[in-house]
């Protein structure tokens, strides 16, 4: 099986990856390497595939350039991770997430309807549920609104995969996935940025009064989840939830890193993100049912795990 893994350079597509190799797979990949974040991260993040894996170096609003690839290259599968990520700047670039994580899903479902491509993984986000009633979040839930431009342009995804799906047969499943961290995680992201802070000795904001409730979910998990989704053969498209289905508050979170540094955070409190979702919390019953899915790496784990990468990165 020949996969493409777009965004493939980023923190959860380059651990994708390297569980692909390590099975056996043929393994291509799609990125951009925009400066989101600074892109020699992810030159790093690849740098030991070597000649392994071919890089398609391509923005996935540019269709001609997406068709291009795959005229040259035969793909059994595509595992799509690539999206313009994050709640608070997608409040600032609306059209530009849109662009991206919408008008981009759909080159690649075309370009993968024309090829006859067999299956398709969708990374979604728990970001679909906005500000839910029902705890746990599960699949089955009508979602009516989502808080921010990047939640409703992962909504958006799932749909063009539904439509697809139904219209070609191309089997599809949408990943949710909760709050992903491990080591290689996104400098812009809560655990990453307050370590660091933290480490340096610098303030870290806070926003609202550290209630907000976050499923965080270790990269290994959420790899084990991903990969059992693309040998799924359910109905040809498919919801999941990846997540760890236990919560913490943002105040004790912080206080773990503390611990796990052995130093006193800084912390500039500021009122409550416009876009921000008050908690997340995964309903795990039918990955767990259906796709085997078995997260092992709690956040007690998990959390010193990515501190000894973050220090070693730093010495």
């Amino acid at each position: 099986m020949r996969i493409l893994v777009t965004g493939g350079a980023g923190f959860i597509g380059s651990h994708l990856v390297e569980k692909l190799l390590a099975a056996g797979r043929e393994v291509a990949i799609l990125d951009d390497f925009n400066d989101f974040y600074d892109p020699q991260i992810k030159h790093a993040n690849i740098a030991s595939f070597g000649k392994d894996v071919v890089i398609h170096h391509v923005d996935l609003r540019d269709d001609a350039s997406v068709r291009n690839v795959f005229r040259r290259e035969k793909f059994d599968a595509i595992a799509h991770l690539a999206a313009r990520a994050g709640v608070r700047p997608s409040i600032q670039h609306p059209r530009l997430y849109y662009d991206t994580n919408v008008t981009g899903t759909l080159h690649l479902l075309e370009a993968a309807r024309v090829t006859e491509v067999g299956r398709f993984i969708f990374a979604s986000s728990s970001s679909v549920y906005g500000a839910s009633k029902t705890i746990s979040f599960s699949e089955g839930q009508y979602l009516s609104q989502t808080l921010s431009p990047y939640g409703a342009t992962k909504i958006a995804g799932e749909f063009l995969c539904s439509t697809y799906s139904h219209l070609y047969q191309l089997r599809v499943v949408s990943l949710r996935y909760f709050t992903v961290y491990g080591p290689r995680q996104r400098p812009d992201l809560a655990i990453h940025k307050f370590t660091r802070r933290i480490y340096a000795g610098q303030p870290i904001d806070q926003f609202g009064d550290g209630t907000t409730r976050r499923d965080y979910t270790y990269i290994d998990d959420i790899v084990q989840g991903t990969l059992a989704a693309l040998g799924y053969d359910g109905p040809l498209f498919d919801i999941f939830n990846l997540g760890e289905s236990e919560t913490i508050q943002l105040k004790d979170l912080i206080s773990a890193i503390e611990k796990a540094l052995g130093k006193k955070a800084k912390v500039n409190r500021l009122p409550e993100q416009p876009g921000d979702m008050p908690l997340t919390c995964a309903d795990i019953s039918k990955a767990r049912k259906l796709l085997g899915y078995k997260p092992i790496t709690r956040l007690s784990d998990g959390l010193p795990r990515f501190i000894d990468w973050f220090l070693g990165q730093v010495k």
